[in-house]
């Protein structure tokens, strides 16, 4: 290429950034072509990336054992609800519409019928704690068929177990209280098997309702209130995201309470009774590696995670003047002190 030169000085200074420019857009295109040069996954993800971390983490390490490091031989795309289930539609639609190689749908049945609503075409590799034949996400476990498969862990199906676990704590108490969040596609029937267990341990249900931070506070309050001896709160990602919050006001109002999550007695709550997120998640990522590798999701059966760990803070229980029998000390995976 030839560059005309003007004279002067200004046309030296004029010709070095028309110079440059090219350079520069040389450049943009090499940096382009790359990133087009690598599949690409689109994340859709119900809270924040932040909120995701560890869960990331999981995942990105089954994405490396498949072969596939993140910037450097594939582009991840990210698409965050920040906890609001409404917005998933739409952003698994912005997901679809893009050059996307295979959607990861993880964190709740709410985010893979989201994206099965989104895209028949597009693989689609989803992880979340229910049944996915129950909730209409696959017809097959071992041949899902069409654009689907995954992982699903056992959170859902235990919720009764954690109910189980607070009576054998507490053997006096005749009431607890069970949180249930009612957007969540899974809260039917987690309720109907809570029910079931109330009835076969003989003790009365409070079945309190939050969808929203804000109405966190008043479902502790409501607990103490009712004469409830403790709170079981359902598996549902909105309240496993936030194990944090949920720890320190347990805390705070002195409520016996368990979640599905190691994140909430981590944080300083009693107990918790639920799937193994980093296993799943972990798979998660091994499948969508394979399936840029060429395998089709139809031929991958979903993947059932059926380890379900028991965590237990001592320090916690004490603070609430409770002994944990050596039942449940013996059952448990890990013990906090």
């Amino acid at each position: 290429m030839r560059v005309r030169h003007l004279g002067g000085e200004g046309g030296t200074g004029l010709n070095r950034r028309i110079a440059m420019a090219l350079l520069g857009g040389v450049a943009g295109w090499t940096v382009s072509a790359r990133a087009q040069s690598m599949p690409v996954i689109g994340y859709l993800g119900s809270e924040t990336q932040e909120r995701y971390r560890s869960r990331l983490e999981a995942f990105r390490q089954g994405l490396a054992e498949a072969g596939y490091i993140e910037g450097r031989n594939v582009a991840i795309e990210y698409k965050w609800a920040e906890g609001q289930y409404s917005r998933l539609p739409a952003l698994a639609r912005e997901l679809a519409a893009r050059n996307i190689n295979v959607i990861v749908a993880a964190g709740g049945a709410e985010v893979a019928l989201a994206a099965k609503a989104a895209t028949s075409t597009i693989p689609i590799v989803f992880e979340m704690g229910g049944d996915p034949i129950a909730l209409g996400v696959v017809t097959s476990l071992s041949r899902p068929g069409g654009n689907l498969t995954g992982v699903s862990s056992l959170s859902v199906e235990v919720s009764r177990k954690r109910l189980e676990f607070m009576r054998e704590l507490r053997p006096a108490t005749g009431k607890f209280a069970v949180a249930m969040n009612p957007t969540s596609p899974t809260s039917g029937a987690q309720l109907k098997n809570l029910q079931a267990a109330a009835d076969a341990l003989g003790v009365e249900l409070v079945v309190l309702y939050g969808s929203q931070e804000q109405e966190f506070p008043g479902m502790f309050t409501a607990v103490r209130d009712s004469g409830a001896g403790g709170l079981v709160f359902s598996s549902d990602p909105y309240f496993a995201y936030r194990s944090p919050q949920l720890a320190a006001l347990s805390v705070r109002h002195a409520v016996p309470s368990m979640t599905q999550s190691r994140d909430f007695p981590l944080a300083g709550g009693l107990m918790s009774y639920g799937g193994d997120f980093s296993q799943s998640h972990r798979q998660t990522g091994i499948y969508a590696g394979r399936i840029l590798k060429g395998e089709k999701p139809a031929e991958l059966p979903v993947q059932r995670v059926t380890r379900v760990e028991l965590f237990i803070n001592l320090k916690a229980a004490d603070n609430l003047g409770i002994s944990f029998p050596p039942s449940i000390l013996g059952s448990a995976d890990r013990v906090i002190e």
